[in-house]
């Protein structure tokens, strides 16, 4: 069984607080959105012939990602990335454009029939612009099949066109491009594939994978779904015209806020849930009961869950009500930044290494996992250079360093900033002066560069001996430098 319902639209996120400009074949809505630089939102699933979705009929929990935490073994920021998504029950396209895919899933009129919405989103450069006049342009395809067996349960075929004012929009690294569509099935279980391709060049990516589409029954929750913006459907034949997250992720220091819709139909739809955001080992990190508000055959609500609230790394939001057995929940993910996957605990505080005292790191480390929450709570109270503010400027700034210094320094080791110059770089900042003795002598063989800290009376000397950009810190200085960046951690 297959419906599809026409709203099929290509979202183009702007860079900072002004409209958003949507290309559709049947629809033009103009939303605001708030700046981002990454997202959160896990509905559905994973990599070829890994199950999506959830096979459960009308009650029992209904999940987008699979159980257990996710592995942490040493890949690249992309590949790391890819993995935390498929980990948290997303689709990571792999291939030559990478795109991640969400899949959610809405109560219907009939019980037989549940509203299925997917939604995808790439980066910008992922696509090859080209000038048109003043402006940018880039043309992609979408198809997006179901199948049952040889049956072709459901298929959507697009071809979209972004248009972007400026040549810097068109190399964001964000989640800058949603496209989105509702489509009707019929419960049960599909052989879900989705293909994008680039059509200004070569670049294309396709996902193969498992859905399982639930039976929703009347008065049940739908999935918690993500979202930037979202309009509730006006009753129950209708649609929520929402613009979701596909990537399900917050950027720590840039939102303060991850929206999520709720919505139940049915007369006996729950008037109230219950909200929790579970963390590491079943600690429940955040709770509240929402109201949820009635129209025609529906009940809905949108909630703004506090980032400060969730921690850095993945975790589930779980949504229930006192009046059913069944919950609905979804994983989402606070990172910090497109270039710093961190899914635990324990890895966001090796990436604090630079910028808290031992002893406060300590402090966090040796925290119950129960406690984890008030230490983090009480960490960002003890750094925050700025109370009186709602960011947490040092930790934004903190993390600015690293993603520049990933950025700046990639020729100097595997991670910019753990390498000598990136470890300087984010522990002591920009230097008053750099002395580089290729601008006296450019046939030397060997390079050295002089990094002068005036204030703290500091001169580092670094050395490129193999000619390819490869800096290290002379041996007998990395003690200096070590000490330096403790005595910056220490002072007030």
């Amino acid at each position: 069984m297959q419906d599809r319902i026409p709203y099929s639209v290509t979202f183009l996120m702007s860079i900072c607080v002004k409209p958003v400009e949507i290309r559709s074949r049947f629809v033009r809505r103009r939303f605001r959105a708030r700046c981002v630089a990454l997202v959160a939102l896990a509905l559905v699933a994973c990599a070829p012939n890994r199950k999506v979705g959830q096979p459960t009929p009308d009650a029992g929990p209904r999940s987008g990602g699979p159980p257990g935490g996710v592995p942490t073994q040493t890949l690249s920021a992309a590949g790391e990335l890819q993995r935390l998504y498929r980990g948290m029950g997303l689709i990571a396209g792999a291939g030559s454009l990478s795109f991640v895919a969400s899949v959610s899933f809405l109560g219907a009129p009939n019980a037989d029939s549940t509203l299925v919405l997917f939604a995808v989103s790439m980066p910008s450069r992922s696509l090859g612009f080209t000038r048109e006049g003043d402006r940018y342009i880039a043309e992609y395809t979408v198809r997006v099949e179901a199948r049952q067996g040889l049956r072709l349960a459901a298929q959507i075929d697009a071809r979209e066109t972004v248009r972007v004012p400026t040549f810097r929009e068109t190399s964001r690294t964000d989640e800058s491009i949603i496209w989105q569509q509702y489509v009707r099935l019929a419960p049960g279980r599909y052989q879900l594939a989705i293909v994008l391709k680039d059509e200004a060049g070569l670049r294309n990516a396709a996902e193969e994978v498992v859905l399982e589409v639930p039976r929703i029954a009347t008065g049940a929750l739908g999935s918690p779904v993500p979202v930037y913006e979202a309009i509730p459907r006006s009753s129950v034949d209708s649609v929520p015209r929402l613009l979701a997250r596909p990537r399900s992720t917050v950027v720590f220091g840039v939102d303060s806020l991850l929206p999520l819709y709720l919505e139940a139909i049915g007369a006996d739809a729950p008037a109230q849930v219950k909200v929790r955001v579970v963390g590491e080992g079943d600690i429940e990190l955040f709770s509240r009961d929402v109201e949820m508000t009635q129209r025609l055959g529906v009940r809905s609500a949108t909630i703004g869950v506090p980032v400060s609230r969730m921690g850095v790394g993945v975790s589930s939001i779980v949504v229930s009500s006192s009046s059913r057995a069944d919950t609905a929940r979804t994983r989402v993910m606070v990172s910090l930044g497109d270039d710093l996957p961190i899914a635990t605990f324990e890895e966001m505080l090796t990436y604090l290494r630079l910028f808290a005292t031992p002893d406060k790191l300590k402090a966090l480390r040796d925290a119950p996992i129960a406690s984890r929450s008030d230490a983090w709570l009480q960490f960002l109270k003890a750094t925050d250079p700025n109370p009186g503010t709602a960011e947490h400027e040092g930790l934004r700034d903190y993390f600015v360093r690293i993603r520049t210094a990933n950025l700046r320094y990639r020729e100097d080791g595997p991670i910019g900033w753990q390498s000598d110059r990136g470890t300087a770089f984010v522990g002591l900042g920009d230097p008053d002066n750099i002395f580089d003795s290729a601008m006296q002598d450019p046939s030397a063989r060997v390079r050295q560069q002089v990094w002068e800290y005036r204030n703290i009376r500091l001169n580092l000397v670094f050395q490129d001996q193999t000619g390819f950009g490869r800096w290290r810190l002379a041996v007998s200085q990395r003690a200096e430098l070590e000490n330096a960046i403790r005595r910056r951690l220490s002072s007030p």
